[in-house]
């Protein structure tokens, strides 16, 4: 219950706190606060109001973000779990990596790392295959058109 009564809260922070009227808000503390220095003679009481006051936000803050975080690396981590199960080409084992120990994780991405290099090689062998071809055509075609305008010897 007191979870469920968190998440709503958070969302709900979250959502406002990312719209204009979060930022004008704190803007206008902030400019109020400044403004009311002269008044309180730039008192140490003055500058441990606004001190408190962002520090006490920041701390909060912090949970909401997390959580914010949390719930959408979750929502990811399940969507792409759906795209891996429905891709027949794909790996199921793919699905839970992120549960593996750092170690094992590591593994992983060595061996992907060295897919990605010979892919790149591949890549670059197959462009400089369709860049030769593709000067082969244009040489054709222009010797082609140089020929029937009677140009070439």
């Amino acid at each position: 219950m007191g979870s469920e009564v968190f998440s709503r809260f958070a969302r709900w922070t979250e959502r406002q706190s990312g719209r204009p009227g979060a930022f004008v808000t704190a803007f206008g503390v902030v400019l109020v606060w400044a403004v009311t220095g002269p008044l309180f003679h730039f008192s140490d009481t003055w500058q441990l109001v606004i001190n408190t006051g962002t520090t006490i936000v920041t701390f909060l803050m912090v949970f909401v973000i997390q959580n914010a975080q949390n719930r959408d690396t979750q929502a990811m981590q399940l969507k792409l779990d759906e795209l891996i199960r429905v891709t027949k080409a794909a790996r199921d084992g793919m699905m839970d990596l992120e549960n593996l120990p750092d170690k094992d994780l590591a593994k992983v991405k060595s061996s992907f790392e060295k897919l990605a290099k010979a892919a790149d090689c591949l890549d670059h062998r197959i462009d400089e295959k369709v860049e030769r071809a593709v000067e082969r055509e244009v040489e054709r075609e222009v010797d082609e058109e140089l020929n029937e305008r009677g140009i070439r010897d």
